[in-house]
């Protein structure tokens, strides 16, 4: 099992960081570069307690779907979203949110665990731990930037 933490500051109140986080239109502008798009559940909007949304994706060249649900939910504070279906063997994204004053810190705890075996162990550190991590810092980047916009 891999596991990837992250904490990111973003100068914007919990509840509006809470809301871009759980946004599906918001995570599609920040995984473009995949041609990440919501085809099944939740396509739009603010995915909710117990929602699925699937995902389609083309990572190392190959499209892949995977359907992930919400499945705990503390408005403002946390909200964690589970594969139910796809590539990985498992992953769970546990999204926390701490209020400073009138920022917020946002903390991911991303743990996941790869198919096949000693072969899937070999790519997370090889290169798939990399690549997830570089994934989340740009979802992130455009969670603050987004968030510390004066016209939102």
């Amino acid at each position: 099992m891999t596991k990837i933490e992250l904490s990111t500051h973003i100068n914007a109140p919990i509840k509006h960081c809470f809301d871009l986080a759980r946004s599906i239109d918001l995570h599609m502008e920040s995984t473009k570069q995949t041609g990440e798009q919501a085809i099944a559940g939740r396509t739009s909007g603010l995915i909710g307690p117990g929602e699925t949304v699937t995902w389609r994706a083309k990572h190392f060249g190959i499209w892949q779907t995977l359907t992930s649900k919400v499945t705990e939910f503390d408005y403002p504070n946390s909200f964690t979203d589970e594969m139910v279906s796809g590539a990985f063997k498992r992953f769970r994204h546990k999204h926390l949110f701490y209020a400073i004053h009138n920022e917020t810190v946002m903390k991911d705890i991303f743990v996941f665990e790869s198919p096949l075996g000693w072969f899937g162990r070999i790519a997370n550190y090889l290169f798939l731990n990399r690549y997830m991590h570089k994934l989340l810092l740009k979802r992130n980047s455009v969670i603050k930037a987004s968030a510390e916009m004066k016209n939102w």
